[in-house]
């Protein structure tokens, strides 16, 4: 008979449902039996022991919550009676652990892009990046023109990025925006990229350089669009330029060591925490332990399970950094009178995930058990080897982008609830569950449902670790390659002009 709930830890309060039951139907787990007192969906909670009012409910052996009131066995757990514990900021005592991941030197290798700086990159694409909002469209049309005019081209595709901001920003906001533009003007899976600014806005170009610094003029063009006569065919000229250098790059083999990682999650259910996300976890704790980097974000999607990251810091310099991480995020919702629990959303709610707590147990075990090797600021870039924290929202486009930006090369996105979405590099899109699979199959590309069948999590890692390789070396697409679907979004925290 097909397995109806999953007990993920001996001293948790709850069982998973694996299909929608119904009120009387009983179930086996271990010794106990217990019989549901109401109808309970798909990847929700059943109690299966009585939890009094106050009282913590444990899943993944960890309080997701306290009691709003008595919890009977066989009822299900939900929002309706468990309620967030998450306050405001906390003070943090440094629990070093010990690495639990340990090096293993592989010789496996992947067909990367060597680049004249040294930097690798997955794809040999054109990028367009403009330094204002204002300029979309005309960058917009400038990419449908040079797609059509450089269809044989030996390059992967060339592609805009619209935004709307780089005018009327101030402060932190103007810099942010600059930051993330100039790291994808050096991200390595571009060969090359014009960038293309109006002439007036506050980012102007002249302003711009010096943030991006010295650059490649091979790799690199700018056009003033209001100081050119035809902006198009300007950007065209330019773009013919850098198809011809980025044409000289061929596919060579590179050490897996040189992979960069981003670990992302978007709308989750009550598997998230069971599949996808320990799934990516191992894949993490396997590249790194190679000699490669991972990259986490959504800082408020640990608020609740921050300790586990935190006494994985490398040392107490990085520990420092994580709680100024959490704390200051929370300070953001405190200035903007918001609670920091303000999270999960309604899909989450609907999947099966209760609080904030409980998404957040899920959410970290994509970091796997890795040391936390370095901590960096909105827009800042990796330089360590190893799990790296990036400061950046829960927002998906926001958060991918973070990631991007970071400088990763890839992008695995678990999801319970399905998006078309994709970033500015490749974004795997991977289920929590096999129906979404089957149901999405234009937007999926990993399933990690398997697990829920009885299938190991190291033998689906293995799948997953050969799949990434192979996307890294150019042999697949991910779905939002193959649709164009590659987007980004910047954080704004400030006023508009």
């Amino acid at each position: 008979m097909k397995s109806t709930h999953l007990h993920i830890r001996q001293d948790d309060a709850v069982i998973v449902t694996l299909t929608s039951l119904q009120k009387g139907e009983v179930l086996h787990t271990g010794d106990q039996t217990v019989t549901l007192r109401e109808d309970v969906p798909s990847g929700h909670k059943v109690a299966i022991r009585d939890i009094e009012p106050g009282e913590e409910v444990i899943k993944y052996g960890f309080p997701i919550g306290v009691a709003k009131q008595r919890i009977r066995v066989g009822d299900w757990v939900h929002t309706h009676n468990v309620r967030t514990k998450l306050d405001s900021t906390l003070s943090y005592d440094y629990q070093a652990e010990n690495s639990k991941v340990k090096a293993q030197p592989s010789d496996r290798t992947f067909l990367g892009y060597r680049r004249d700086d040294g930097q690798v990159g997955i794809r040999n694409e054109i990028w367009i990046i403009n330094t204002v909002g204002c300029i979309n469209k005309t960058a917009e049309v400038l990419a449908k023109m040079a797609n059509q005019q450089f269809a044989d081209a030996g390059i992967d595709g060339i592609y805009h990025y619209p935004h709307p901001f780089g005018c009327s920003q101030l402060g932190d906001d103007l810099h942010n925006t600059q930051k993330i533009l100039r790291n994808l003007v050096q991200h390595p899976n571009a060969a090359g990229v014009l960038v293309i600014g109006l002439g007036c806005e506050n980012n102007h170009i002249a302003a711009f350089k010096n943030v991006v610094g010295h650059v490649n003029e091979d790799r690199v063009k700018y056009i003033v669009s209001q100081e050119v006569e035809d902006e198009l065919q300007a950007g065209l000229t330019a773009i013919g330029e850098l198809v011809h250098y980025a044409e000289k790059f061929e596919r060579e083999p590179v050490p897996v060591s040189e992979l960069k990682i981003g670990l992302k999650c978007g709308g989750s259910d009550g598997f998230s925490g069971i599949t996808a996300n320990p799934l990516v976890g191992a894949l993490s704790d396997r590249l790194i332990g190679e000699g490669g980097t991972t990259i986490l974000t959504e800082v408020p999607e640990m608020f609740g399970a921050e300790t586990i990251l935190m006494n994985r810091a490398v040392d107490e310099n990085v520990f420092s950094d994580m709680v100024h991480l959490i704390n200051d995020f929370k300070e953001y919702f405190i200035k903007h009178d918001q609670p920091v629990y303000e999270n999960p959303s309604p899909g989450n709610k609907s999947g099966g995930i209760t609080t904030l707590e409980e998404k957040s147990l899920g959410c970290v075990q994509k970091g796997g058990l890795a040391d936390v090797v370095d901590v960096l600021p909105y827009g800042g870039t990796v330089e360590k080897k190893g799990l790296n924290i990036v400061q950046g929202p829960g927002n998906d486009l926001v958060s991918v982008t973070t990631l991007a930006a970071a400088g990763a090369h890839i992008v695995i996105f678990t999801t319970g609830r399905g998006t078309p979405f994709g970033g500015p590099v490749p974004t795997i899109k991977m289920s929590t569950n096999s129906d979404l699979y089957q149901r999405k199959q234009n937007w999926i590309d990993f399933d990690a449902g398997p697990i829920l069948e009885g299938m190991s999590i190291e033998d689906l890692q293995q799948q997953l670790y050969d799949y990434v390789l192979e996307l890294a070396s150019g042999g697949k697409q991910t779905h939002n390659e193959k649709n164009g679907f590659k987007e980004i979004a910047i954080f704004k925290d400030g006023v508009i002009l």
